[in-house]
């Protein structure tokens, strides 16, 4: 039994961070969900930019093109395509776990990260168009999201609240979710709307890099996760949130992003082996996931009281790296950067069009 397979046993859910258009016709997603336990996924805007750079989408760009989609919505075509083909693969896994699994997820375009009512409106014309009872969409959990969040919540949409850093950044999204919910349930609404929280890990590790001495290497973002982990075990057990429960509502649930290496001295599966945790997500790159079902060996659970969390973090501290401070540093910064990549991919998508239709 590889590490996969000890991993999902324990509880915890692998999803796959990549989606494209060879991923499916290839057959290689559905070897990862029957072979590496792999139960959902995700997508990002820098996944389609390196696959349409590499032809996978050619075919289905010059049929579109006929139709004189912009750029942005030939991209949501395409999304939504793909998307849809791998949540019908999910969908057995989401119907055998109530809905607590099986999912892919879909993102807002991050130019609308500061802009609450466009969020929402973009949210839910996403949500309407997929169709797809499976399907997230990736909101950010920036102060303007956090509303947009709560809102599309509310509405019935399933949120995958991106961009979260912090404890204090995850409170934030978290009561953002459980104001929708409740606000369903005063309003007499079904409140089972799924979510997840994703905490983005090895970027705080990238962002010391040089700072903190070789011991302290590659050990903050983990350290920020078992924080973080024991304030999401207090909250699913808080009177406030076993009401809801009670109502009909299910927990948001806790979900670990970016957790392939950067460090090229590090292990390749380090966040994944220190990062096991019952009813939480894992959504680790391609790469990651092939190195753990090939040599991964899988880490003690989480401890529920954080462990040595405080201590490792009074030393950076005592490094003079101020972590809430660092926190909406990397927030801001995760937020241009996904705005980089979108227009990267704008760029790139008018670029391939127009060599096509050249060709053609």
């Amino acid at each position: 039994m590889n590490a996969t397979h000890i991993l999902a046993n324990l509880g915890q859910s692998l999803w796959l961070d990549n989606i494209t258009r060879s991923l499916l016709k290839m057959g290689r997603l559905r070897r990862y969900i029957d072979e590496f336990s792999i139960t959902g996924l995700t997508s990002n805007p820098t996944i389609f930019d390196h696959a349409i750079n590499s032809g996978d989408y050619d075919d289905a760009i010059k049929s579109k093109l006929r139709q004189g989609n912009s750029a942005e919505k030939l991209f949501i075509e395409l999304a939504v395509e793909d998307l849809t083909q791998a949540a019908d693969l999910f969908r057995p896994i989401y119907n055998k776990t109530c809905g607590v699994d099986g999912w892919v997820s879909l993102e807002v375009s991050p130019l609308l990260a500061h802009d609450t009512k466009s969020t929402i409106a973009v949210a839910k014309d996403l949500h309407a168009k997929a169709r797809c009872a499976n399907m997230m969409i990736k909101i950010p959990g920036t102060r303007e999201g956090l509303p947009a969040i709560e809102e599309a919540i509310f509405l019935g949409v399933p949120i995958n609240v991106t961009l979260l850093f912090s404890t204090e950044q995850y409170l934030a999204a978290a009561d953002a979710f459980m104001r929708g919910i409740e606000r369903r349930i005063d309003a007499g609404l079904k409140p089972d709307v799924r979510s997840v929280a994703s905490i983005f890990i090895s970027r705080w590790d990238v962002a010391v890099a040089g700072k903190v001495p070789e011991v302290l290497s590659d050990r903050l973002g983990i350290a920020i996760a078992k924080q973080i982990y024991t304030t999401y075990l207090d909250l699913l057990t808080s009177p406030r949130w076993m009401r809801a429960y009670n109502a009909g509502a299910r927990p948001q649930r806790l979900l670990w992003a970016s957790t392939g290496t950067k460090d090229p001295k590090a292990s390749d599966v380090l966040y994944v082996k220190a990062l096991t945790a019952p009813f939480t997500v894992n959504t680790m790159p391609e790469g990651t996931l092939q190195a753990l079902a090939e040599h991964g060996v899988v880490g003690t659970t989480l401890p529920a009281d954080g462990g040595n969390s405080e201590e490792e973090l009074a030393w950076f501290a005592s490094e003079n790296i101020l972590v809430e401070e660092l926190s909406k540093q990397l927030q801001d910064e995760g937020s241009t950067s996904f705005i980089n990549s979108w227009n990267d991919l704008m760029r790139v998508i008018n670029s391939k069009s127009a060599a096509l239709e050249h060709a053609s």
